[in-house]
């Protein structure tokens, strides 16, 4: 049999969050041999093994199905893996390391704020002194694919620069401008400080990706019965602790017949009725977004409700969670 290798960050914030995240789940991370050990597994579920690693690390295990799952930001993934869809799967955005890549400018290029006022000086450049517009990037999949040109009624979030020359950044992206080196740069940010410490604004239209970390699974990896079941297990209980997280059990006894009334509300709330129609004297319960509480809150007061209790969940285990659902369907079974 072939255990399921789930590869996650081995060390930093990034693994106290993934470790963390598992574990809301139920999935307890072990290692044997104390945090110096680079392998680990799961309490109470067989045939996984964890495999700590760099993040970029990751992405590459991912690309080549040397391992199953991995936990690692969105912008690794598309960046170091060519046709990143074709290969991988991002399955669960899991809400902790959020950065954008971005393009940025120098401050002092007051005229240029969008992407294409970028390509007039790029174009310019070309003209007038004869080189190209130079990008210091870590990023160049990335930035080739965003400053792409459009093609006739395609839509792209790029805006067509050409005449540009990509400057491969091994140091500080961020300094490059102020160096000489690089007229523009495309790097990773979290709240823009470090740019703007260094001259440098993000362009009205140069967000090239919103990442987060991401729950990957490689469609290349071999996919045995043993790692099929591992990935159904953890699957299904991440899908159970993430829809808990998202809504909030509310109880109402009502005097009078409710399924009119569940259907109305199911609707205008995006509810669910879990359980289905009460029982005569029982309380209806319904399972609705955090940000419809209040509302549905007061439609049930305006039925007729009595008391009317709000909680919230540790899990939702659903029969056939999206989730485990779209995994399955990825990796062809």
């Amino acid at each position: 049999m072939s255990a399921l290798i789930l590869a996650v960050p081995s060390k930093g914030r990034l693994q106290e969050n993934v470790q963390a995240f598992f574990g809301r789940a139920g999935l307890n991370f072990l290692q044997s041999g104390g945090a110096r050990d680079y392998r680990g597994a799961i309490a109470d579920v067989p045939d996984v093994e964890i495999a700590y690693l760099s993040a970029s690390d990751i992405a590459g295990q991912l690309a080549s199905g040397a391992a199953h799952l991995g936990v690692t930001g969105e912008d690794l993934v598309r960046e170091t893996i060519p046709a990143a869809e074709t290969r991988v799967k991002l399955l669960q955005p899991l809400g902790f390391g959020y950065a954008n890549v971005v393009v940025a400018a120098p401050k002092a290029w007051i005229d240029v704020s969008s992407m294409s006022d970028l390509d007039d000086v790029a174009e310019d450049m070309r003209r007038r002194h004869g080189r190209r517009l130079r990008v210091a990037t870590k990023y160049v999949n990335l930035t080739r694919g965003f400053f792409a040109w459009k093609k006739p009624g395609e839509q792209r979030s790029g805006a067509g620069v050409s005449n540009y020359r990509i400057v491969e950044s091994v140091g500080a992206t961020e300094g490059a401008p102020a160096a000489g080196s690089a007229d523009v740069i495309v790097d990773i940010t979290t709240t823009g400080a470090t740019l703007a410490a260094n001259g440098l604004k993000v362009l009205d239209d140069g967000v090239m990706l919103r990442s987060q970390a991401q729950l990957v699974a490689s469609l290349g990896a071999n996919w045995s019965p043993a790692a099929r079941d591992a990935a159904r297990t953890i699957l299904t209980r991440i899908a159970a602790e993430v829809r808990a997280r998202g809504v909030r059990e509310v109880r109402a006894l009502l005097d009078s017949r409710v399924e009119r009334l569940i259907v109305d509300l199911v609707a205008r709330f995006d509810a669910r009725a879990p359980f289905g129609p009460p029982a005569p004297g029982a309380p209806l319960v319904l399972h609705a977004p955090k940000r419809a509480v209040f509302e549905l809150v007061g439609a049930l007061s305006a039925a007729g409700a009595g008391a009317i209790t709000v909680s919230t969940l540790e899990d939702v285990f659903e029969p056939a969670p999206p989730l485990v659902e779209d995994f399955f369907r990825a990796i062809g079974g």
